[in-house]
């Protein structure tokens, strides 16, 4: 058959899948696999948690306990680390309802709700439009293929962001959504249907400060690629911090790394505002809780079971502590060695960083800011800084006291997420920074010898 004889589509089609196996050879020849680029620990079912600065979901949501209903979810995300190929996890963890997804495509962000012309492709689940997930389950879409990241190392990458569209068929019932994303998404209006090939925005008129029913985004990445995870409540998921502007300390963790490496690594952010190391004790559809389930309780699927896990850094206590944890210092103690316990078990290798937990002494909130907890904090610190547990320390407390009130530096404590005088508990900017700043990084990524 004559070239000619080909039409302009099936051409391009042909050529398209060339470029596509000659990226997995070139992956399998360098010996490539799966690494998580991005995450967002679930919690559930909406509408319990902590958002910050969240728009009015009736006009999205209006039964939390139909959850979204034949509409499409725009979903942006910034990627840590870059990838010819990509996949995404999709979760209905605590859902009650099988959970219908199509129509499910992923492109570059362009900005608000459009999509950079040209960027967007469709996502697969075992070569069909559309899965089913069971109540409590999850499932990996197919490989995707990303022509415009075909050359990951390029500086011109860093920082741009993904959108992710699916449609939700039908009612999804209770939904499974991580509440604190600081990053704003779109969504259709409820019976708009499948929108998500729509480069436009007209069709999603309506906004999110949360993710849904998406929790981990792998890309393909050298197998020595290290993959470091941010493990904790509020002040790792970055209460207080820039909305939309990228400055909790995992964040600037990752810039300094890739500032020193390039993109060849990555930094997951697994934090849960109000998360506990040890509480509560139950969890689910039926006993939600704001702060999600334990650490202990959600360590396999916000850690264990992500792709290519080196490090963890793991700051969490002052939730314990709080008026609504009430535990001992010997609980959270306890919880934390099991914890690394787990985590060396299942991880060949992996480095676990403790992080000592920044002051709240004197603060607004009326669970935290009382003497008794302090106390607790100091001993938890006492106990991360000299227990031998951990294969290094990420000093926070240091990087944030104030020497003369107990608690945050004075500069630390206005909120930046929303404006006015902060809770004296949760870092701004200015202190995610100083966090950030703080840690060494060979501690974090040792130098291969």
């Amino acid at each position: 058959m004559d070239r000619r004889s080909f039409g302009q589509g099936t051409l391009a089609a042909i050529l398209a899948g060339t470029v596509a196996r000659e990226l997995r050879a070139q992956e399998a020849a360098a010996g490539e696999g799966w690494a998580t680029s991005w995450a967002a620990s679930v919690q559930g079912p909406y509408p319990v948690g902590n958002p910050s600065a969240q728009p009015n979901q009736s006009f999205i949501f209006p039964d939390p306990a139909e959850g979204a209903r034949d509409m499409t979810l725009r979903l942006v995300l910034r990627p840590s680390l870059w990838g010819r190929r990509a996949r995404l996890r999709f979760t209905n963890a605590f859902g009650t309802r099988p959970l219908r997804l199509d129509g499910a495509h992923i492109g570059l962000q362009h900005s608000g709700g459009a999509l950079v012309p040209g960027t967007k492709r469709p996502v697969r689940f075992a070569g069909a439009e559309g899965v089913t997930i069971e109540p409590g389950g999850q499932v990996w879409s197919d490989a995707v293929d990303l022509p415009f990241a075909a050359e990951p190392a390029s500086p011109l990458l860093m920082g741009r962001k993904l959108a992710v569209s699916f449609h939700v068929a039908g009612a999804s019932g209770p939904m499974s959504w991580h509440a604190k994303a600081l990053q704003t998404s779109y969504a259709t209006a409820p019976g708009a249907g499948s929108r998500g090939g729509e480069e436009g925005e007209e069709a999603f008129p309506f906004s999110t400060a949360s993710w849904f029913f998406l929790d981990a985004l792998d890309v393909s990445a050298p197998a020595a690629t290290p993959v470091v995870v941010c493990f904790g409540d509020s002040i790792t998921d970055g209460t207080a911090s820039t909305m939309n502007g990228d400055d909790r300390w995992p964040d600037v963790l990752a810039r300094r790394l890739n500032a020193a490496m390039g993109n060849r690594v990555s930094v997951v952010n697994a934090g849960i505002g109000g998360n506990q190391v040890v509480g509560p004790a139950e969890y689910g559809p039926d006993k939600p809780f704001p702060g999600g389930p334990s650490a202990l309780a959600r360590l396999e699927r916000d850690v264990i079971s992500l792709s290519g896990v080196t490090t963890v850094v793991w700051l969490e206590g002052t939730n314990d502590f709080s008026r609504n944890g009430n535990a001992s210092l010997d609980a959270a103690r306890d919880g934390m060695r099991e914890g690394v316990r787990r985590l060396r078990a299942a991880i060949s290798g992996v480095r676990v960083i403790g992080a000592t937990v920044t002051p709240a002494l004197g603060s607004t909130s009326a669970a935290h800011g009382h003497a008794e907890q302090d106390e607790k904090r100091k001993g938890l610190n006492a106990f991360i800084r000299e227990g031998g547990l951990f294969d290094a320390v990420a000093d926070f407390d240091r990087a944030t006291l104030d020497p003369a009130t107990g608690g945050l530096r004075p500069e630390m404590i206005p909120d930046s997420t929303i404006g006015g005088p902060g809770d004296k508990l949760h870092p701004n900017r200015a202190g995610y920074l100083a966090m950030g700043s703080s840690v060494e990084l060979a501690s974090v990524v040792p130098a291969r010898r």
